[in-house]
């Protein structure tokens, strides 16, 4: 029996990525300046991962699903600019939180993403298999790699992508998107709103007119044109391979907010004295 685009859609709401309490425990626990650092750089990097398209798209149209690479081109493009303006809301946010300017140049991405990087070194690096190389967690390294078979563009992998991206685009326009502007905008934690100059990055994601409801649209207007009974279970398959590395990430930052000591797995964690 062949899924239906809402049998898929159905599952990703349902999975527990879906609604993980992550962004609702940030907002209860009201985190030091450097863990929000820390945990910018972790988020950051995987929104980093998402972006390219690298091989998809033609993939796609190699299989005779040319319109579906179209659409994921769209999304592509959207999103190829916004790197700068994540780092600028996540400098803006370690400040605001800090009381003072540890990120005194907030269009310095580059100098950003580095103080972001060295809280990650200090919040997250006894944890094991942290890797110091890049100053991610094990977890999110495995958010991660789910996007590199995007180079890949034999039939079964680009299958598992559509899957992949069509997870992506409703949990980012339905938890991860809301998630940031309720634990930084409505928590009222920072002091900022949606409009200021620094928050760019959730204004132009956020709302009925925000990128990523566009990016839902179009991902489940891809993956509706290629559910066959073929096709299917590859593309469940890379549903689930990417709302089981995803919840993997959100668990381990969310086990150190919640316990601020220890971690799920006792793991201790310490503070850095600079903030």
């Amino acid at each position: 029996m062949t899924m239906t685009i809402e049998d898929v859609i159905a599952h990703i709401r349902e999975h527990r990525c879906f609604s993980h309490p992550i962004f609702l425990n940030w907002a209860t626990i009201d985190p030091t300046a450097e863990v929000v650092s820390a945990l910018f750089h972790q988020i950051q990097k995987f929104c980093a991962a998402t972006r390219p398209g690298w091989n998809f798209p033609e993939a796609l149209a190699t299989y005779g699903l040319a319109e579906q690479g179209r659409l994921f081109e769209e999304i592509v493009a959207s999103e190829a600019t916004h790197g700068p303006d994540l780092a600028m809301m996540a400098g803006f946010i370690v400040n605001q939180r800090a009381g003072r300017s540890i990120c005194p140049d907030l269009s310095d991405r580059t100098a950003v993403e580095h103080q972001l990087r060295l809280d990650s070194d200090c919040i997250f690096a006894s944890l094991p298999g942290y890797d110091k190389e890049t100053g991610l967690a094990t977890q999110t390294r495995k958010a991660i790699s789910v996007f590199d078979s995007r180079k890949l563009t034999d039939r079964d992998t680009t299958m598992r992508n559509l899957g992949v991206a069509l997870a992506l685009e409703m949990i980012s326009n339905a938890h991860l998107i809301p998630g940031e502007k309720y634990c930084l905008i409505d928590s009222e934690l920072y002091g900022v709103n949606i409009g200021d100059p620094e928050m760019k990055y959730l204004l132009e994601h956020y709302g009925e007119i925000g990128a990523e409801q566009q990016h839902e649209r179009n991902a489940i207007a891809a993956v509706s044109g290629a559910l066959t009974k073929d096709t299917s279970c590859l593309i469940s398959e890379g549903v689930d391979e990417f709302l089981e590395s995803l919840a993997a990430m959100w668990d381990v930052l969310d086990a150190m907010l919640s316990t601020p000591n220890y971690s799920e797995q006792n793991i201790p964690i310490f503070s850095c004295s600079k903030l």
